[in-house]
Formats: structure tokens, C-alpha cells, sequence
């Protein structure tokens, strides 16, 4: 028996799919034809379209070989999965398959063009369980020869050739060839190059392995076959369809035949339950649609776009109870269907598919998005409306996607994707008023008979309810049929719709939104009249948009708002929110007029009656700009006229005639009650009286230009194994600030939080006329009493309604003083400098007390310091606000002890200026003995304020006292002169001549001339003369720099024993001007004791005996020769006076001392020897020194002291060669510089040991001699040292 099998793909998905989809199906469909003739099984590939089961319809004949195969094949075929490989990169996917089998017949086949894919036989069988050889050439091969050629006619080449084995029929008989034979036959005629088209089922209905290894590897083959048919047939659709598409562009494409060959590609991807894919299927529909669309809109428009233009006749909204819309389906296809048919066949198909992919929400989503989209895409389309069609259409379908999802969710899915649904519920609600104002029924006379007729026409638009629906109690239908039926029903699904809506978007936290349907409600409940509902939702949504500062609502709402507050009689609040209007930059110049007429009106209603008045803000009515203070330090004194002028901004667009405008003023007097001086008001106040005010740029007091600045920070975070970085970001520190709601506060438009401050103190300004736009008033006032005076408010009335600023910002004060007179007394430059006239500026303040003619200043004169009278002195006299009043001639006169000025008549509160010279002795104080530094400078921090003298000056103070006509006490000052010379002197010596040399330095900033220099002594040594060398009368010293005088000291007798000097100098400014008074000359007395020559010194070194010059590293002879120049005198009786019977002699201590340590002294390097009391006695003294450097190396200083014996009882016992013979004995020199006497080779050997050994010991003293008594004639003397023959490094000191 033979069959032959075809396997097409079903057609149909209609029933509802579950939610969770496992892996994908193929299901097919398959034919089933009987090989032997008259034997085969008649079948119908048709199935009904609404019908998802599949059915094997067969006729008469014998199919007992396929019926007894079918029912384990249908089994075991879905019951594997396979992998699904697509083309173009798409990701694999596993899928189950499915087959049903229909009778091959030949009109199955596909023709050419045909591009169903639904109703295509993917594979093509043949059966057969022929065992005989000539059974096979008598039949079979002819039946399998003629069903290729079918195939190959219709270029069909997916097939497969099964040979059923049965071991009953082997056994039945005996000259049957193997079954080898058979198969190798037919893969030999029918398969030579495709030898897997004919495969082996071998006992198919036995229990046994070999069964089982032949259905698997059969079901193998059978699936692979299927889907490689499948993946080839479905991607050359595929490649058609886009072939189709590519063509758009040509005349004659049809949107709708394209359509309906890519829905058929989305219905094969939902029957094999890819979902996904299916909808992407529709999604490019979608997007291809809408861009025609848009290019029409554009002006570039298609053909078949005119199918889609028909007028609107129905609008009964989406329809998402059927998974296919077949009545919808069919007027596509047929190219009969409207705009609105299209686009809810199209949705309906998005949602079903959405819905199998468990994404209600975005229908939802998509939903709303589509609603707009095909409002804009009829207004592009110019497509013919009725009234109110659009608003019935939109209103069902948002209902109806809203059922729909609560159909398939539960609650608590719901409440959780609110935010999801509030879209279509706010989308509703809108299109439900929309109706309500179309169909009359929210006018308070209820609706017309035009309204009715309307009402009526919309109605029928609706056409009858779908069947899916009817039982329904709650349907979109019935909803809007009842909604227009009556004023009652509509004010009740209305209501309910909004607060409904409201209470989602305020759930999801879309405050706007919802406030944005509030104001809504209160439309429709101003049109109920009904304004007490009203205003609740109108001052919510007005205080959302000044929150967040929207400008545009803020008006509308404003406007909303004060018709509600004018039907409620709440005129305070009315005429508050009329001034915003009046002063609205947003409305038109008439409604401005309009609401800024509604104030005047109202005052001028009653200014008969004086009541209660009406306290608005300002900020709305004017605007204050800046002000401006004269005088303009804004302070004045007790008595003083203070201007203040202020510059107002009305916001109003008409003039408006104030009755008046007062700026309240706080009056405070400080605790301590410290009266502020006109110096200090002066120093801490603004200089030119102008204060602005911020400009309020927005009215919104929480606009978003309020917030806080952003505090960002950087953000680190490492890793705590190795510390590299691994995140890195900005974190805000203050978010909880910029994100804190706004809203919480007390309402924005109530006028409450505005007061009228009643106080004694009030600037007034009566009948002023602010134009639109910047306006000056200006308030006088005469100052009373002292103190420090706040602006607070700033009123303007208008009959009863008065316009405040409650505060003014930032703080604005004047100040009023009372000061008592004083006297300031300040140097002109910065330091006073003595032996020249300077200028001293006298500053008479009155304060209260005014100055008459003959009040006098008395000043008491310093001995050191002369107050100079010129010729004409003048005063300037100024008001405390430094204008210049008035000049006068000051009166002075002197005597010995008193001066006095007399003052200029000046009146209180003015200020006296003038000023004198003033000129202080130049002289220095007297030197002390020997000191080359005359005096010490002042150190800085002691120096007086205002007048600092120069690094090194000498300063003197000079007290004066001054009375004054307004006071019984003195006042006391003290003025500070600097020397501007520092003097020094000292003594020279040139073998037994003396010289006396005066250095000047100039430390102050001025240049000077100095003349007649003199030096004499006071003293009166008549045998001493003073012999200058120099001789210029005059010499020039500049600032900084220094002068030197020298005179020559001789006499004839016995020398003086001191020198008593006073050096002077002449000196006045260099820069030349006329003086009209004589200058001392500069003094500097100093004393100069023991400046005789006493001793001279002398040191030479002689090299070695032999050589010619000494040489580095050899020993060389110092000889130092010490020659006294006069007998006994008086300087020589001391400690140091050695009697004996022959001489008189005195002890001296000598001392070879290298500085620069070129030599090396060899042995003892001090002494002390007995130096006799007379003329020309001389000691010597011989020692070795080496040269350490070669060159011409200076010779070693020689130095030395008078050596006296310690004060003690013991000293007459000591001997005093024992003195000399302990040269390590430690001494104690009372000398800064300590000396060594030991040699550089043996420094520091005995001391530590002799100073331990002679504890106890009277310690001889040494005293250094006056440099004038010793002259050393080998100073600066220099030795020739020649390198040592064998060094091989030199070192040569060059001085």
C-alpha cells in the first residue's frame, strides 16, 4: 500500500492564548493521498477562519497504512525541540513542531505569483510499504515517477520518500528480494543525489528498539526537513514583502495589499507564538502609515492615501475584545476603510499581541499615544468631522483600553501601574467636558433644541453596541449614552471622572496635572454657579504655578480666580488679586485698565464713608526702586533739614491720583547711650546717599531663581585591597534642599500677612500722581532729637485702600546727632621735624555751641617751641558736610607766655580750619664720654599717632595747653619734633697729632644746606687750639646721606686732660624758600678725655738668620719695640703705679694677637712688663712666629693694657714675678674680647689646671688703654713670604 503526504502550515489563531507562552510551535498541516489507484483518501486542506482546532477531514477509501502510522507519529513529532536558525544575524531560537496531513492534490501546489505563506504544502510525502520487486515496477515506480514530475512542475523540490518495513509481509513471502533491494531501487531512480530524501520506518506499530531507533532517526529527518522548508519558503516571503515595499514609490502601490501581505508574515510569527516578532510586524505598518502622513501633511501626498480622506460616519471607538477583527480586516482588503477603521483594526492587533507578551501597560502607553496622533493625522488628512464625533470616539476608546486592562489584572496589579492608566483617564475626562459644552449640558438653562439635535446626531454616529459588549453592564457605551442623556447624568459620570483622575495624579505625584484638572472643576462649577467649590481648586492651582513659576497659568488662573472672588463678595481679596492683574505684563492693555478701574472704582465708592480699610501689598502696585539721601551721608544734626527722595515704579497702566504715600519711621537710641559723632557717622556711611533696591524680575516669591546654589562635591571610592581607583563621581551635599516641596507654606494671594504699622514718627507726601513708570517723591523732614531713625514701611492710599511695603529692604537709616565741641591739633606732614618752621592744621569742631566774635583759643608757649605769626592768617570754616561756608582773618597775638587766636564767628555744627606754624629748637642732647652714638631713637610703637619720624631720629616732645571759650578745663596736646640730623664723632691719631673728626647724617626726606661749621671747646684749656681742615662756608647734604667735619688738636704745654666740644653748624631746607624767621643753628656737644699719645708700638719680622726672605714653614724673629713718649702724669696715678727707689714705673700687659691667622706663634703671646715713667722709655720684646701662607702677609696686631692688681689684703704679699712666671694663670681682663697668651701650638695646654691649682687667688684685672694713648706705627705693615722650596702645593695669601 502506498500513500502520499503534503504538510502546509495552518492558518488560524483564534482562540485566547494563556499568558505564559513556552516554547514556540510549528504547526503545520498535511495532506494524505492513497498510492493505488481508486484507493486514495479524499481530504479538505480548508479550514473555517474563526476555528483554532485542526481537523483531518477523509473520504472514502483505504488509508489503513496512514491511519495506522498517524496517531504515534502526531505524538512524537512536537515532542523534541529544534533549533530555528533565521538569516540575517537574528538570534536562534528553540521551537516545537506540529504537522497536520492533508490528501496531496496537485491544486494544493502553489502557482506562480501566489504569495500566500498560510496555505503553502511545506513537504511533500510519499508512502509506501511496497516489498516486491514487481510490485515496485508495476506500480510504484510509475506513481513516484508521475508525483515528481508534479512537483518539478511546480518547481516544488521539498519532499521525502518513506518505505515502511513490515516483518508479517517478509514472512508471507519467501521469494521477496531483501529490503535493501527496494530501497536502493528508489534511491537509485529517485535519489541519486540526494540519497537522505528516502528513509526507513521499520515496524513502526512494534514495541521493540529497533522501533524506537527507527521512528527517532525518522521524526529526525522529518523535522529537519520541515523547518528547513519552512526557513527557506518563509525568508523568500520575506524577500518578496520587502521587494513589495521597496516599490512604494511607484504609481499604483497600495498601501492595503502591502498590508495585508506583511500581516499575513505577523500572523505565521504569532502561530508559532513569536509574539515579539509579530508585533514588530505591525509596529512597521504603523511607522509606515503615519510618515505617509506626515508627508501629506507636507505636501507630498500618495494616491492611495485619498481611500483614507472619506468623511467620518461612525465613531464607536476601539474595539479590543476580539483578536481579529475580521469585519475591519475585510474593509482593508478591500480598500473600503476609513482613517479611524484602519487605526483601530491596526491597535487592536498591537493590543492582542501586547497582551500574549504580558505588557498591559504599554498598551496603556501606546493607547495614548495613538488617541492624539489621530486627531493631528485627521487634521492632516482634512478629513470631514462632525461636531463632537472626534470627542465621542476618543472618549469610548479610552474607556474601552481602560476596561480592557482591568479585564486582564488584578487590583493590586492595577494600583501599582496607576501612572500607566492616569494618561487615558485624564484624556477621558477632558473629552467628556468637551461634550458637555458641545451638547449644552453644563449651561445653567440646560441644553437647547439645537443642542438636543446635536446630542441626537452623535448618538447615532455610535451605531449600535458591539455584541461583545451588550451584556455589559458598565460598558463605554452605555457609559456615554447615559453621560448625554441628561444634565444630572453628565454632572454625575463627569464628577466622578475627574476626581477620579485627580486622585490618581496626585497618588503618582503628578501635582500639576492634577491641579490642572482642577481647574477644570472650577470652571464647571463657575458655570453651575456655584464659586465657593470653585475657588478651593483655583487657589490650589495658583499656588502650584507660583511655586514653580509658570507665568502664562499664573494669569489665566489669577483671572479664574477674581471673577470667583467678585460673585463671593470677597473684596479685599478681589481687589488684591485685581491689582496683579492691573499690573500683569501677560494680559492685554484693556483687560489691565479694566481690573485697575475695578480699585479706583471701589475707592471712590467709599470715600464717603470711612470704615475699614483695605491693606493690600505693593509690590503689586509700585515698585520702590531706589532713594536717595540729602545730605547724602544721611545724617544730620539736631535741627538739620533731611531730603529724602525715593523713586517709585507704578505697575498700573493708567495715572493714578494717590491720596497719600508715608513711609513709616522706627526712632531708637542706642543703650550705652553713646552719641555718634559727625567724624564717625561720616566715616561709616555711604558717601554719594544712593541706595538701590533689588528689582523684582519675576512675581514669583519661590520661583525657581530663589533656590539654593548647587553644593557639589567630587566623590571617590577605592579599592581597599590594592587603594586604585575605582569610582569616581559629583555628589550633591544640599539635595534635600533643592528638592524640598514648595508648596507647604500658607497661600501666596491672601493679604493677612500684611500690617499697617501705626508710629509717632511719619514722612508724609499728600495729592501725588504716579504715572505708569518711574516716579520721584520727596519727603522733608526737620531733625528733633538725636538718635538713629529706621525706615520700616513705605503706604500709599487710595481712599480706603492702602498699598504697603512691609518691610524695607535691605535696611535704610539716618541718623540724627548732637555733638559737643572739640579741638583736634594734627601735624601737616607725616612727622614734625625741629630747627624748621612746619605746619600744624588746627580743626575746631563746634558741634552745638556757636562760635562768637571773640572767642579765643589761649595757648600756653612751650620754652622749646615758638608758635610764628605771619602776616595773614586765614580760617576756612565748613558745615559738618564739608561744604566750604566761608573764609575769615584769624586775630593772634603773643607774648611771652600766652598766645591766643581768636576765632571766626561760626554757627553750630560747623567746622573751623586753619593753620600755624610752629618751630622747635634743633639741638641734640649731649653726647656722653667717648660715645660715638649721640642719643637713642624713640622706638616705634612710642611714637604718636599720625607723626612717625624716620628710623634713628631723635624725638621731643612739646605739651601745650590750649583753653577754649566752650569748656572751663584746658586741654592738654602734645606735639612730637624729630631731629633730622643724627651726629657722631670720634678721635684720630697720627703719631702724637690728634685729630677730631664730626660726622652729620641727614635722616629725614628733605635736602638741607649747612654753613658755619664750628668747633670750640668749653673748657676754657687755654693752651689747646682747634685748627679746622675744613674749609667750604657752605656745603650741600642730601637726604639719607653724611657730612664729615675734621679739626686738627694741638697745644704747646702740657696736654689737656679733656676735650670739652660743642660742634654747630648752620643749616636751612635746600629747596630755597624765603623764611620769615631766623633758624638756630644745629649743636652737638660731646667729650673727649686722654686723647694724648702715650705709648707707641712698633713690630717687625726679620727672617732667619742667613736667609733673605722668610719662608713658609721656617721660623722667623718678631721683634715688638714699646716706647713710652712722656714722664709721670696725671692718668698714670692708679692701681697700676709701681714706686720704687730709683724709678716710678707701671705695670702694662702686652699681647700679640693674628686675626687672620697667617701666623703661628711660637711660644708666649703675652706678657706683662714694668714700664718705667719716663720719656723715651722703650721695651722690647722678641719671639718666634712662622708664616703659615706665602705672599705678603699683614705683621700681627700688637696690643695693650694697663695690668692692676686685684683689691684684696693679700695682694702687698704676692710676688709679682711670680705673676709674670705663671703665664697659664687665668685672668680676668673685664674686656668683651677675651685675649689668649698662650701660642697657637700650645692654646688651652695649663689653664684648666692652673685655674683649679689657684682657686682662692686675688685675680689681677687688665684695663684696656684710650685708643688716643697708643699708636701703633706698624699698622698695615706687610711681610714678603716666599714659598718653601719643597712644597708641591702653594698657597698664597693675597690681602
Amino acid at each position: 500500500m502506498v500513500s502520499l503526504l503534503t504538510v502546509c502550515l495552518a492558518t488560524l489563531l483564534t482562540e485566547k492564548l494563556p499568558w505564559t507562552a513556552a516554547s514556540a510551535r510549528l504547526s503545520t498541516q498535511a495532506a494524505l493521498m492513497g498510492a493505488a489507484p481508486g484507493r486514495g483518501l479524499e481530504g479538505n486542506a480548508k479550514q473555517e477562519p474563526h476555528d483554532g482546532r485542526r481537523r483531518l477531514r477523509t473520504g472514502a477509501g483505504d488509508h489503513n497504512l496512514f491511519t495506522s502510522i498517524y496517531p504515534p507519529l502526531s505524538q512524537q513529532l512536537p515532542r523534541e525541540p529544534m533549533e530555528w536558525r533565521r538569516s540575517y544575524g537574528r538570534a536562534p531560537k528553540m521551537i516545537h513542531l506540529e504537522s497536520n496531513f492533508v490528501q496531496f492534490k496537485e491544486e494544493l501546489l502553489p502557482k506562480e505569483g501566489n504569495k500566500a505563506l498560510l496555505t503553502f504544502p511545506f513537504l511533500h510525502i510519499y508512502w509506501t510499504e511496497c516489498c516486491d520487486t514487481e510490485v515496485y515496477k508495476a506500480t510504484v515506480k510509475d506513481d513516484l515517477t508521475k508525483w515528481q514530475n508534479v512537483l518539478k512542475a511546480h518547481s516544488s523540490v521539498d519532499w521525502l520518500i518513506v518505505v515502511v518495513e513490515n516483518d508479517a509481509k517478509k514472512k508471507n513471502k519467501t521469494n521477496i528480494l531483501p529490503r535493501t533491494s527496494i530501497v536502493d531501487k528508489i534511491r537509485n531512480d529517485f535519489c541519486n543525489k540526494q540519497s537522505d530524501r528516502c528513509v526507513v520506518l521499520s515496524d513502526p506499530l512494534k514495541d521493540s528498539s529497533r522501533t524506537q531507533e527507527s521512528w527517532n532517526a525518522f521524526l529526525t529527518k522529518l523535522r529537519t526537513l520541515l523547518l528547513m522548508s519552512f526557513t527557506k519558503n518563509l525568508g523568500k516571503f520575506e524577500d518578496d514583502m520587502r521587494t513589495l515595499r521597496e516599490k512604494r514609490t511607484e504609481p499604483g502601490w497600495s498601501f492595503c495589499e502591502y498590508f495585508m501581505v506583511q500581516e499575513e508574515l505577523a500572523f505565521v510569527f504569532e502561530m508559532l507564538q513569536q509574539f515579539e516578532d509579530a508585533l514588530v510586524q505591525y509596529d512597521e505598518l504603523d511607522a509606515l502609515f503615519s510618515q505617509y502622513v506626515v508627508n501629506f501633511g507636507a505636501g507630498d501626498g500618495a494616491n492611495w492615501l485619498t481611500f483614507f480622506c472619506r468623511p467620518v460616519k461612525s465613531w464607536h471607538g476601539l474595539g479590543l475584545r476580539k483578536p481579529i477583527d475580521m469585519e475591519k480586516r475585510g474593509l482593508i482588503q478591500r480598500q473600503e476603510a476609513a482613517l479611524l477603521d484602519l487605526r483601530g483594526y491596526l491597535f487592536s492587533r498591537q493590543c492582542t499581541l501586547l497582551l500574549f507578551l504580558q505588557r498591559p501597560w504599554e498598551v496603556a502607553q501606546r493607547a495614548l499615544e495613538l488617541l492624539h496622533s489621530c486627531v493631528q493625522e485627521l487634521r492632516l488628512l482634512e478629513v470631514s468631522v462632525p461636531p463632537g464625533a472626534l470627542d465621542c470616539w476618543v472618549f469610548l476608546s479610552c474607556l474601552e483600553v481602560l476596561q480592557r486592562i482591568e479585564g486582564c489584572c488584578d487590583r493590586a496589579q492595577i494600583d501599582s501601574n496607576i501612572a500607566h492608566m492616569v494618561g487615558l483617564w485624564s484624556y477621558a475626562t477632558e473629552k467628556l467636558k468637551s461634550l458637555g459644552y458641545l451638547c449644552g449640558l453644563v449651561s445653567e438653562k440646560g441644553p437647547n433644541s439645537e443642542d438636543l439635535n446635536r446630542t441626537v446626531d452623535l448618538l447615532a454616529g455610535l451605531g449600535a453596541e458591539r455584541p461583545e459588549t451588550a451584556n455589559t453592564a458598565q460598558s463605554p457605551y452605555k457609559k456615554l449614552k447615559e453621560a448625554l442623556s441628561s444634565v444630572e447624568a453628565f454632572e454625575k459620570h463627569y464628577l466622578d471622572l475627574s476626581h477620579t483622575t485627580i486622585e490618581m495624579h496626585t497618588s503618582v505625584g503628578r501635582l500639576r496635572s492634577a491641579k490642572l484638572v482642577g481647574k477644570d472643576l472650577a470652571e464647571f462649577y463657575m458655570r453651575k454657579k456655584s464659586p465657593q467649590k470653585a475657588e478651593v481648586y483655583l487657589q490650589g492651582a495658583l499656588k502650584n504655578y507660583l511655586a514653580e513659576g509658570w507665568v502664562l497659568p499664573v494669569t489665566h488662573t489669577r483671572k479664574q480666580l477674581a471673577e470667583c472672588q467678585k460673585h463671593l463678595g470677597q473684596m479685599e481679596n478681589y481687589l488684591q488679586t485685581s491689582s496683579l492683574l492691573a499690573s500683569d505684563r501677560c494680559l492685554t492693555e484693556e483687560e489691565r485698565k479694566y481690573f485697575c478701574q475695578e480699585i479706583l472704582s471701589f475707592a471712590s465708592r467709599q470715600e464717603g464713608s470711612p470704615g475699614h480699610k483695605v491693606v493690600l501689598p505693593m509690590h503689586s502696585f509700585a515698585q520702590l526702586r531706589d532713594l536717595h539721601f540729602d545730605p547724602s551721608n544721611a545724617v544730620v544734626h539736631a535741627g538739620g533739614i533731611l531730603s529724602l527722595e525715593i523713586t517709585l515704579c507704578s505697575q498700573m497702566p493708567v495715572p493714578v491720583h494717590m491720596d497719600q504715600i508715608a513711609v513709616n519711621v522706627h526712632f531708637s537710641i542706642e543703650k550705652n547711650s553713646y552719641r555718634k559723632t559727625a567724624e564717625w557717622l561720616t566715616k561709616h556711611k555711604t558717601s554719594n546717599g544712593i541706595i538701590k533696591f533689588p528689582s523684582e524680575a519675576s512675581p514669583f516669591p519661590a520661583s525657581q531663581s530663589s533656590l539654593p546654589a548647587l553644593e557639589l562635591s567630587e566623590m571617590f571610592e577605592r579599592s581597599p585591597s590594592d587603594s586604585s581607583l575605582t569610582t569616581t563621581g559629583i555628589i550633591c551635599r544640599n539635595v534635600h534642599v533643592l528638592l524640598r516641596r514648595q508648596e507647604s507654606g500658607s497661600s501666596l494671594e491672601t493679604a493677612s500677612g500684611v500690617a499697617l504699622e501705626d508710629g509717632a514718627h511719619v514722612l508724609k507726601c499728600s495729592s501725588v500722581t504716579l504715572e505708569p513708570g518711574a516716579n520721584r517723591v520727596t519727603f522733608r523732614t526737620q531733625a528733633k532729637e538725636p538718635g538713629t531713625y529706621t525706615l520700616r514701611q513705605l503706604c500709599a492710599s487710595v481712599g480706603p485702600v492702602w498699598f504697603v511695603l512691609p518691610h524695607i529692604y535691605p535696611i535704610v537709616q539716618y541718623d540724627v546727632y548732637s555733638q559737643e565741641p572739640q579741638l583736634h591739633v594734627e601735624p601737616l606732614a607725616d612727622s614734625l621735624l625741629a630747627g624748621i618752621p612746619q605746619k600744624v592744621k588746627f580743626t575746631v569742631t563746634t558741634g552745638h555751641y556757636t562760635v562768637r566774635n571773640g572767642d579765643s583759643l589761649q595757648l600756653s608757649n612751650a620754652e622749646a617751641m615758638l608758635i610764628l605769626c605771619q602776616a595773614e592768617n586765614r580760617a576756612m570754616i565748613y558745615s559738618n558736610s564739608r561744604e566750604e561756608s566761608s573764609t575769615a582773618l584769624l586775630r593772634i597775638q603773643s607774648s611771652d607766655k600766652v598766645t591766643s587766636i581768636g576765632l571766626p564767628a561760626a554757627p553750630a555744627y560747623h567746622v573751623i580750619e586753619f593753620e600755624l606754624e610752629v618751630l622747635s629748637s634743633p639741638s641734640a642732647p649731649a653726647a656722653g664720654v667717648e660715645s660715638s652714638v649721640l642719643a637713642s631713637p624713640e622706638p616705634p610703637g612710642k611714637q604718636k599717632d599720625g607723626q612717625r619720624a624716620a628710623v634713628g631720629m631723635i624725638t621731643m616732645d612739646h605739651k601745650v595747653s590750649i583753653d577754649c571759650p566752650w569748656s572751663i578745663y584746658s586741654t592738654v596736646i602734645a606735639l612730637t619734633f624729630s631731629v633730622p640730623f643724627r651726629t657722631t664723632h670720634s678721635l684720630l691719631s697720627a703719631g702724637t697729632r690728634k685729630y677730631v673728626q664730626v660726622c652729620v647724617q641727614n635722616l629725614s626726606e628733605l635736602d638741607f644746606e649747612l654753613s658755619d661749621s664750628n668747633l670750640e671747646d668749653t673748657g676754657q684749656a687755654s693752651d689747646l687750639r682747634i685748627i679746622p681742615l675744613s674749609t667750604q662756608p657752605q656745603q650741600h647734604i642730601h637726604s639719607k646721606q653724611s657730612v664729615f667735619f675734621v679739626w686738627e688738636l694741638t697745644w704747646t704745654r702740657e696736654p689737656p686732660p679733656a676735650l670739652n666740644g660743642r660742634f654747630s653748624v648752620g643749616f636751612s631746607p635746600a629747596a630755597g624758600e624765603q623764611l620769615s624767621v631766623s633758624l638756630k643753628p644745629y649743636t652737638y656737644e660731646f667729650q673727649v678725655e686722654n686723647f694724648f699719645t702715650l705709648y707707641t708700638v712698633k713690630a717687625e719680622i726679620l727672617p732667619a738668620p742667613g736667609a733673605q726672605y722668610c719662608r713658609t714653614g721656617s721660623l722667623c724673629s718678631l721683634e715688638v719695640s714699646i716706647t713710652r713718649l712722656a714722664a709721670l702724669l696725671e692718668v698714670d696715678k692708679d692701681e697700676a703705679l709701681v714706686e720704687s727707689d730709683d724709678y716710678l714705673s707701671t705695670k702694662l700687659m702686652y699681647e700679640v694677637v693674628d686675626n687672620s691667622s697667617n701666623w703661628a706663634v711660637c711660644g708666649k703671646s703675652c706678657g706683662v712688663l714694668s714700664m718705667p715713667l719716663a720719656a723715651r722709655a722703650t721695651h722690647r720684646v722678641r719671639m718666634e712666629v712662622m708664616p703659615l701662607f706665602a705672599g705678603a702677609l699683614p705683621v700681627p696686631d700688637v696690643r695693650l693694657f694697663k695690668y692692676l692688681p686685684h683689691h684684696s689684703t693679700h695682694s702687698s704679699q704676692l710676688d709679682a714675678d711670680s705673676w709674670i712666671e705663671s703665664d697659664g694663670l687665668p685672668v680676668d681682663r673685664r674686656l668683651d674680647d677675651q685675649l689668649d697668651c698662650s701660642s697657637v701650638w700650645s692654646r688651652g695646654s695649663v689653664h684648666s689646671a692652673s685655674s683649679g691649682e689657684l682657686k682662692g687667688l686675688p685675680m689681677p684685672r687688665l684695663q684696656a688703654l684710650p685708643t688716643g694713648q697708643v699708636f701703633n706705627s706698624s699698622t698695615g705693615t706687610q711681610v714678603l713670604v716666599i714659598p718653601s722650596q719643597d712644597d708641591h702645593v702653594l698657597e698664597v695669601s693675597v690681602t
